[in-house]
């Protein structure tokens, strides 16, 4: 027996009015959403932190744009801090492999106007990205910090260093010259001078580097030399020596990722010890021809290092190249460094000597006194002690680097 049309329309109509109130619910999920999205643009466009295209895409009259390579690292935010209370515009450009976005944070809360400063996520390794980032932004110069910069580490991964710093340099080069930027100022080591025979070292020593670091280094500023001959550009290139020290207020300090910290800066090894994070310092090598056997470096504070880089960008001219030594030109052995150490911590911390690091050398300290004479540049912050108690204050209210603080 066939079934009465009544029954064979019933379910007809359900499905009729399932598929209308399906309709309905989707649409009103499409309004939501889009009304959720206009909400959002709204709320960002108006914060205090957005900083919209128009302001950063087009150059203004009496605003220099600079943009910070690496401006999460140590050094990087530390100069794109200075150039902010300088009322310079800045836009960082970093990847978080070595910098920390908590130093970003800091940053964005002392300088929340619109138009002061963006941050960009981004790999200097991916020419496309960097292309569309100079694209996008009106920027006047070029402050070029991003890189890899522990020695021991370049000795164990030579390749990761050569493209790290060597090849993401031509990447910004080949950018800067497509986008017409002119102004360079370019981050460079002592460590492409390698172990010289005559000290102090000067901007006219022989450049013979010893490790893959150095190297990977002057390969950076051979390109960038050859590139500005022809180029119209002003270039200021930086050799500067071992950095120590952090933000006289307490804002920024470093921070460097935990499975790095045997590739670190003595001073954080230093300070390591001094709260206990590791066992002791360990001194790596006791047999060096200097006065007590250990190693002699040329130590400047990053107060002094970023006022050299903005008086670089402040003396930067088209057709012309600076190259200059950044130290305090006296040399501090690392044992003399460990007993300043211990004063400024007040921590008798134990030390193992151990043999020597691959790709160290002997001495190095510098002769400042180019940049004094063609910049007005000298360093200020040369009392040991002070510069690391400095460090010191911020390192024990960070425990855990810009994760944590208890001040």
């Amino acid at each position: 027996m066939l079934p009465s049309s009544r029954s064979r329309s019933q379910p007809r109509a359900g499905m009729d009015y399932l598929d209308t109130r399906r309709k309905r619910h989707f649409a009103g999920k499409i309004f939501t959403a889009a009304f959720l999205t206009v909400v959002c643009i709204f709320i960002l466009k108006h914060s205090p932190g957005f900083s919209g295209t128009s302001v950063f895409s087009h150059h203004e009259q009496g605003v220099t744009h600079v943009l910070v390579t690496g401006g999460a690292g140590y050094i990087g935010s530390h100069a794109s801090l200075r150039l902010l209370k300088d009322s310079y515009r800045v836009t960082i450009v970093d990847n978080l492999s070595r910098g920390n976005i908590g130093a970003i944070k800091i940053l964005q809360e002392l300088f929340p106007e619109p138009g002061r400063l963006q941050f960009i996520f981004a790999d200097l390794g991916d020419a496309k990205v960097v292309d569309q980032i100079f694209a996008q932004n009106a920027f006047d110069a070029v402050m070029h910090f991003a890189a890899v910069a522990y020695v021991g580490e370049s000795t164990l991964e030579p390749l990761r260093y050569y493209h790290n710093i060597t090849a993401n340099t031509l990447i910004i080069l080949e950018a800067m010259a497509k986008h017409r930027v002119k102004t360079l100022i370019y981050s460079s080591t002592c460590a492409t001078y390698g172990e010289p025979e005559k000290m102090p070292i000067t901007e006219k020593t022989p450049q013979n580097p010893i490790n893959p670091y150095g190297k990977a280094k002057k390969m950076a500023e051979d390109m960038i030399l050859d590139f500005s001959k022809n180029a119209n550009m002003a270039v200021m290139i930086l050799r500067y020596f071992n950095v120590i020290g952090s933000d006289p207020e307490g804002r920024l300090g470093e921070a460097p990722r935990p499975e790095l910290r045997e590739h670190g800066r003595i001073s954080g090894a230093c300070f390591d010890a001094a709260r206990g994070i590791i066992s002791g310092l360990k001194v790596k090598g006791t047999d060096y021809p200097t006065q007590d056997g250990t190693c002699v470096r040329d130590y400047i504070d990053v107060t002094d290092l970023v006022d050299a880089h903005v008086k670089a960008l402040d003396n930067a001219r088209p057709k012309n190249v600076g190259i200059y030594n950044v130290g305090t030109g006296k040399g501090r052995s690392v044992k003399e460094f460990v007993e300043a150490c211990k004063k400024a911590t007040g921590v008798d911390i134990k030390v193992d000597y151990l043999e020597r690091r691959p790709g160290d050398y002997a001495e190095v300290y510098s002769d400042p006194s180019k940049i004094y004479q063609e910049l007005n540049w000298t360093a200020k912050y040369t009392n040991l002690e002070e510069s690391l108690k400095v460090a010191w204050k911020w390192q024990k209210s960070h425990r855990n680097g810009y994760g944590t603080s208890s001040s």
